[in-house]
């Protein structure tokens, strides 16, 4: 197998990467496994962010490393919580606090309207001039209240009004086949069984 180091400690994504990934033949190495620390996240944008976090694990671990940055983008919120969406409220972070915080803000508000956003980057080697980058966009809207036990961050939160669900409500499966995530690893994929990291 392929192995290919992950820029991620999420319990959640690892689990989400590793189910697209492994029929491919690629074995997805959390960088915790190798000793790698979290990269900093200093952009304000996912793409710059994404790419930083996997250029870090690829020199480190010198191997192909796969990162990616999203986070929930709320329309009444000026696209926040956006890239600091893992800590939207601060350090330590949690998806509690951080749903918390989120909640309080949207009280009273009635445009509930948000999307997820997902973008991967896989680097061949630390210097890849040409990363591998696959987007992708789940829309929906904010709930007044958690709703389901499932996923992780957001999800309790976030509505897709054509499943009438939340992305805590839906079984991994199916949350793999509309999400931003699913999207972004599946265009990912496509990319991948074309031309395989070196």
């Amino acid at each position: 197998m392929q192995r290919i180091v992950l820029a991620s400690n999420n319990p959640g994504k690892i689990r989400e990467i590793r189910r697209w990934l492994a029929p491919l033949g690629f074995e997805i190495l959390p960088q915790s496994d190798l000793g790698i620390p979290e990269a900093e996240e200093p952009y304000g944008t996912f793409i710059e962010n994404a790419l930083a976090k996997a250029r870090q694990a690829c020199r480190a671990a010198g191997l192909p490393a796969l990162a990616d940055d999203s986070g929930i983008c709320v329309t009444a919120l000026n696209g926040a919580p956006g890239v600091h969406s893992a800590r939207f409220a601060g350090d330590p972070c949690s998806d509690e606090r951080n749903n918390a915080k989120l909640l309080a803000l949207m009280e009273g508000v009635t445009d509930r309207r948000a999307h997820y956003y997902c973008v991967m980057v896989l680097l061949r080697h630390a210097n890849d001039p040409q990363p591998l980058i696959a987007e992708g966009e789940w829309h929906g809207e904010i709930v007044h209240a958690p709703r389901g036990t499932g996923g992780f961050g957001y999800d309790p939160l976030f509505l897709d009004p054509r499943l009438g669900r939340t992305g805590a409500e839906l079984a991994l499966e199916e949350k793999n086949r509309v999400s931003h995530r699913g999207k972004a690893l599946a265009r990912l994929a496509e990319r991948l069984s074309r031309s395989a990291p070196e």
